[in-house]
């Protein structure tokens, strides 16, 4: 259990045996050196309890390894722990699909682990300031601003690119927490802007940054069904983990869902 003294995020490694972890965990734990602590989580009856007690800041599953759904989808299930980001590293894409589709914030092949997990868990496993969170839950109380609900409107009629310059500019304009609310949308709309414009890896960039924004906030926040714009972008995730970039044309628009709000 992580006590009070120890600073360093702590990661989860699940779905996976202590003695030999895969070869990608390896990898990722001479990268990162000792800017975190790993720890080992196996007991299923305590996972939600255990994930929150220790304040884990990202859980890595083996996707190839043991019962990868239940390590995926069990911590995204509880209010307590679904904000704790989820990688989840298969060698298959149908199984990097279905996490996706299960809640998984992130997949990855093990070779993309090993080159790009480092860097994604930097910009992942922080360690939200209880201030921070505070303030973000009262931000969402508020009513929706004018500029944001502009946005809205363009993003929900299919111009994304102008919800891009209108959620921009509310964005730079807020210094409070809730301006990641304009971050998550705007790169929402960015992503499918890309889809149409038949930009896979370019989509695919922009979901991925989403996510963090994304995970942090309320289920409902100054109107916007967040848990729905989370749920819709991510199976367009989904999808196109399945899709080549060559095969992009092949996407099904209707899965560009509008923003829900009220």
């Amino acid at each position: 259990m992580q006590t009070a003294k120890q600073t360093r995020p702590l990661i989860i490694l699940a779905g996976m045996s202590p003695e030999a972890p895969p070869v990608w965990v390896t990898h990722l734990r001479e990268n990162l050196g000792t800017e975190y602590t790993f720890t080992h989580l196996n007991d299923r009856e305590r996972t939600v309890s255990r994930l929150a007690d220790d304040h884990a800041a990202l859980i890595l599953v083996d996707g190839d390894g043991d019962d990868p759904q239940f390590w995926t989808a069990t911590p995204k299930a509880s209010p307590a722990t679904r904000r704790i980001p989820v990688f989840v590293v298969s060698d298959n894409a149908d199984q990097r699909s279905t996490a996706l589709l299960q809640g998984a914030d992130l997949t990855l092949s093990p070779d993309d682990a090993i080159k790009d997990a480092p860097r994604l868990i930097k910009d992942f496993a922080r360690m939200l300031d209880p201030a921070v969170m505070a303030q973000l839950e009262c931000d969402c109380l508020e009513a929706l601003p004018d500029l944001a609900k502009q946005g809205v409107e363009k993003f929900n009629a299919g111009e994304f690119y102008k919800q891009h310059d209108l959620f921009e500019e509310l964005w730079m304009a807020t210094d409070s927490p809730v301006r990641d609310l304009y971050r998550a949308i705007l790169q929402v709309g960015i992503a499918y802007f890309q889809i149409l414009r038949g930009n896979h890896r370019g989509a695919r960039k922009m979901l991925l940054r989403s996510v963090q924004w994304l995970n942090i906030l309320p289920d409902q926040c100054q109107g916007v069904d967040v848990n729905a714009l989370r749920e819709d972008s991510a199976r367009v995730r989904a999808i196109l983990e399945t899709l080549s970039e060559n095969d992009i044309d092949q996407f099904d628009k209707t899965l560009l869902q509008p923003v829900k709000w009220k």
